[in-house]
């Protein structure tokens, strides 16, 4: 038996209104000068507005430099906008790309060196050593769960390669996780996001990683995620589905501590090379690579299909989530969203260096890479 740490340390308010109560909580704390670290898309939406009518008594600075997937300069722009407000904490408002920049701004503004001199492979990686002011998180999507986790994410400005940061002290001091903030999210974006949350849970099922709670998050939150994202995208003003998406997509994060496999080192490579979005690159990929894990661990499949409710066991699990995926109106294939022929020998190079497939339950190499994107293709 394996020597094993378990940890589930982040905080969490969880419920419609919620995001009322973030003033209080800084005051509470004597912090009164936070920035608000948010997207530009959000940026210009009543959504944040409204939000902000909650922060009064505060000295609120918005930095909505965050587009797109999170880059280096987003971040060292953000710790600029820190240093400049004379800020004390953090208010991450947003989803995944938002709340990843907004993790480590504080880290930026207040350490020495470059944000990408703490990815944990720099050749000189710095530590991150003492507390980082304080941060709070407030997700507007029910996708990535990084509201609950300790890394971040960031892509090289030139590369556009992803790099993790990664650190107990990277976590939310208090999550505020309110589903109406989610409410009018669009359908294409609700549906790519919760296909995120989905991957999650499933990938970190499969991981071959010894964590058993983990596990059991894992098949929770893939059997809440399978009842609640038809219904959130068909009828997105249903609360109920909503809070269930924003639970399962926490749950799918805390179950990665686990780990992911090779849907995600597929997902990341489109990415970088292609630029889709994050949750849609899982999607397109997630029903061809699990296809071919199937074989490796048959039992794993069977639990996976009795939590989500697909009647034929394991066999019928990657049936079932095309079925899905054409429900909530993720439909063609890679072509059919920009990818081209001539970018697979990158996206191949890109996959194989990622470090999600070491934990497939299959091992893969640079020609199993070749053949997933060629059959999603």
């Amino acid at each position: 038996m394996p020597v094993a740490h378990f940890a589930f340390p982040t905080a969490i308010r969880f419920g419609p209104g919620v995001r009322r109560e973030v003033a209080g909580h800084l005051r509470e704390r004597g912090l009164g000068r936070p920035l608000l670290v948010t997207d530009s898309a959000l940026a210009a939406l009543p959504l944040l507005a409204e939000f902000r009518s909650h922060l009064q008594g505060l000295s609120v600075s918005v930095y909505a430099g965050v587009a797109g997937n999170p880059t280096a300069r987003q971040v060292m722009d953000g710790a600029a906008a820190f240093r400049a407000h004379g800020a004390d904490c953090v208010i991450g408002f947003g989803g995944g790309a938002a709340l990843d920049v907004a993790k480590v701004v504080g880290l930026a503004a207040t350490r020495a060196g470059h944000v990408l001199e703490y990815a944990w492979d720099h050749p000189r990686v710095r530590p991150i050593e003492g507390d980082l002011p304080w941060f709070v998180a407030l997700p507007t999507t029910a996708g990535t769960g990084s509201e609950v986790g300790r890394s971040a994410v960031i892509a090289e400005d030139d590369t556009h390669l992803k790099r993790v940061i990664f650190g107990p002290a990277l976590l939310a001091r208090q999550v505020f996780a309110d589903p109406e903030l989610t409410l009018d999210l669009p359908p294409a974006v609700t549906a790519a996001t919760g296909m995120d949350a989905l991957t999650h849970a499933i990938e970190s099922y499969l991981s071959p990683v010894y964590h058993p709670l983990c596990d059991g998050i894992a098949l929770e939150g893939a059997r809440i995620a399978a009842r609640a994202l038809p219904q959130a995208v068909h009828e997105p003003h249903d609360l109920q589905a909503r809070g269930d998406m924003l639970v399962a997509a926490m749950m799918g994060a805390v179950a990665f501590q686990k780990d992911l496999g090779a849907v995600h080192a597929c997902a990341h490579a489109l990415g970088a090379v292609c630029h889709l979005h994050h949750g849609l690159a899982n999607a397109l990929m997630i029903d061809t690579v699990l296809d071919w894990n199937r074989e490796a661990v048959p039992a794993k499949f069977d639990e996976l299909a009795h939590a989500c409710g697909v009647a034929g066991g394991g066999p019928a699990l990657v049936d079932w989530l095309r079925a899905l995926k054409d429900d909530i109106g993720i439909r063609g294939r890679l072509a059919a969203h920009g990818v081209q022929a001539e970018q697979l020998p990158r996206l191949v190079e890109v996959a194989s260096g990622d470090i999600c497939h070491r934990t497939n339950p299959r091992p893969c190499t640079p020609a199993d890479f070749r053949r997933f994107f060629e059959e999603a293709m």
